[in-house]
């Protein structure tokens, strides 16, 4: 069975590409040009931070994730967004993930603080391993037509 990947984005701190590469599953870093310029080739899954600096204008969406989304194909094959934040921001708390999702119409898999702790490793595998399950029996769509319930 096919392992979704996970696209992701994390800062110089490297909590959310720690978090990524306990998953045990592929995992592609949009920190990387080649990757944030290239095109997923089945359905994938999101994982980006919530960033807020405390000015109303900025956004949370890192840069390298909205490069990413601005193909149509990642777009489309998108199914599902997993976010790390922290609740120091306030109502700003998984805000970038929780955008994309309902910008997308794709479901919030998994949420996290910060790097999480080993439960949340273990959920997130269970989710993504849901995900896989049902994406097999679905048939390998590209992602088009949404994704199956989390």
């Amino acid at each position: 069975m096919r392992q979704t990947p996970v696209y992701y984005y994390s800062s110089a701190s490297g909590l959310v590409r720690s978090f990524a590469e306990r998953l045990e599953r592929p995992v592609l870093d949009l920190s990387r040009r080649e990757v944030r310029q290239s095109e997923a080739d089945g359905p994938w899954v999101l994982l980006t931070p919530s960033y807020k600096t405390g000015n109303e204008a900025n956004d949370t969406i890192p840069e390298a994730v909205r490069r990413f989304l601005r193909s149509p194909v990642n777009r489309r094959r998108l199914v599902g967004v997993i976010g790390s934040g922290n609740r120091n921001f306030g109502r700003y708390y998984q805000h970038a993930a929780r955008d994309v999702a309902a910008r997308s119409g794709r479901p919030v898999l998994f949420e996290f603080e910060i790097a999480g702790t080993p439960w949340d490793v273990e959920e997130c595998r269970r989710v993504l391993a849901d995900l896989d399950a049902a994406l097999a029996a679905r048939g390998g769509a590209d992602g088009a037509g949404g994704a199956p319930a989390a």
